[in-house]
């Protein structure tokens, strides 16, 4: 099991931060532009609930979705369970403690902090389901 890649909109669809890890394919296209075709498939599908399992998929895609509207979005493979408790790990005790608290992270804008990146790194890397071996 292995963890592909992170995404972290804010409510506008700014993408706030992108991590990657084992992640066989890339888009073919800029990152801003899948950054915003992320956005707007998740927009698309926020209406369905209930599970969509197209027979040639081949990760799985967790959701957490914040009050405020911050979106946290980490692509895994298949046999990674619920992980509801990760991402919302992420949120509360990486990006609010180490971004929004930290008045020289504006918000709305791209994380620059070098800290949360390292963080949310170390934090990725040490889950029972992230593994070095993918490929």
């Amino acid at each position: 099991m292995t963890v592909h890649n992170l995404y972290l909109f804010d409510r506008n669809g700014v993408c706030l931060h992108y991590s990657e890890w084992h992640r066989k394919k890339q888009a073919g296209i800029p990152k801003e532009e899948e950054y915003k075709l992320m956005y707007g498939m998740l927009f698309s599908i926020r209406s369905f609930v209930s599970k969509m399992s197209p027979l040639d998929i081949r990760y799985k895609l967790h959701y957490y979705e914040t009050p405020t509207g911050i979106k946290v979005v980490m692509n895994t493979d298949l046999g990674v369970g619920p992980i509801r408790d990760v991402l919302h790990h992420i949120y509360s005790a990486l990006y609010v403690e180490l971004v929004v608290k930290n008045p020289l992270c504006p918000l709305g804008q791209t994380v620059q902090s070098e800290l949360f990146r390292s963080r949310l790194d170390s934090y990725v890397r040490s889950l029972p389901f992230f593994s070095a071996r993918a490929g």
